[in-house]
């Protein structure tokens, strides 16, 4: 349980992290829009953050650590080595919710692009038979590797003839280099019907590559509202790129805090789309 001085966020971040103006949206996203809420697994994940913060010399011995290594180091990379900085974006049971299924559904392979430590993938792997993920640190492969999944190239898993049943591509589009390629490749490598592809975006969108390059395709996301970024997401990228939006919600993108913050948070929109043929709505990407 969190502590009764924790408990008195919450209902300021109800809004805040979860809810939207769904009558500013068009109709047909309305009846797509899932409204979730700080359930037990977010708890546990908080619960989590406050007491690493509450580990004085841990914290104090990581930052130390950081601090030398960041020099040569990602950060990424050093929090593979440190075991630290694991996200959290949904449940088990918030996962279950976006893609309509129970607690029973199985299903084969599941691919989570950019898995990080593999927390995340965690949630999802319990529903599949066969995990296979992507990661450019080299020690977060290794975390990956040690927990049981396959770890793909990065340059190499679209071309491979595997079909996967699920895609993750969690907070992915706005740090890869080429966000239309990204997408095409999913939606070649899933299973033809029955595939579908999760997808996690913070709004508002900022594109960058390690947070100092430009990606060189560009996606343009318009709007000055979540709402409006919202609409503009799905009409001038997933539309265009041959997606429909089966379902979707706002969460909250978590990170492990440090000795300063016990968690630092994005606001995350997270998509469930089907691949659909091209339509006459369907503009060729440039």
């Amino acid at each position: 349980m969190l502590h009764s001085g924790h408990k008195s966020f919450e209902s300021f971040i109800l809004f805040q992290w979860y809810e939207c103006n769904v009558s500013d949206l068009p109709f047909e996203l309305q009846t797509k829009f899932l409204q979730e809420g700080l359930d037990d697994g977010g708890r546990k994940f908080l619960q989590n953050c406050y007491d690493k913060t509450d580990a004085f010399f841990t914290q104090f011995g990581q930052m130390v650590f950081k601090g030398i290594f960041n020099l040569f180091m990602s950060v990424t990379t050093i929090n593979g080595i440190l075991n630290r900085g694991s996200m959290h974006i949904f449940s088990a049971q918030q996962f279950r919710s976006l893609l309509g299924v129970d607690d029973k559904w199985k299903a084969n392979k599941l691919l989570d692009l950019g898995a990080g430590d593999g927390k995340v993938t965690e949630v999802m792997a319990p529903h599949f038979k066969e995990v296979y993920v992507t990661e450019q640190s080299v020690s977060m492969r290794w975390r990956l590797g040690w927990k049981g999944y396959t770890v793909l190239d990065i340059d190499d898993w679209s071309s491979a003839k595997e079909s996967y049943d699920v895609i993750g591509c969690l907070n992915l589009l706005d740090r890869c280099a080429k966000p239309r390629t990204l997408l095409a490749g999913m939606k070649h490598a899933l299973k033809p019907e029955t595939g579908r592809v999760i997808i996690a975006v913070v709004l508002p969108f900022n594109p960058c590559v390690d947070n100092v390059i430009s990606p060189t395709e560009l996606i343009t996301v318009v709007g000055e509202t979540w709402e409006e970024q919202v609409i503009s997401l799905v009409e001038d990228v997933f539309t265009p790129a041959g997606y429909e939006v089966e379902r979707f919600t706002r969460l909250p993108y978590l990170c492990e805090g440090d000795l300063y913050d016990s968690f630092y948070s994005l606001s995350d929109t997270v998509f469930v789309l089907k691949p659909v043929e091209n339509s006459k709505k369907t503009v060729q990407n440039s």
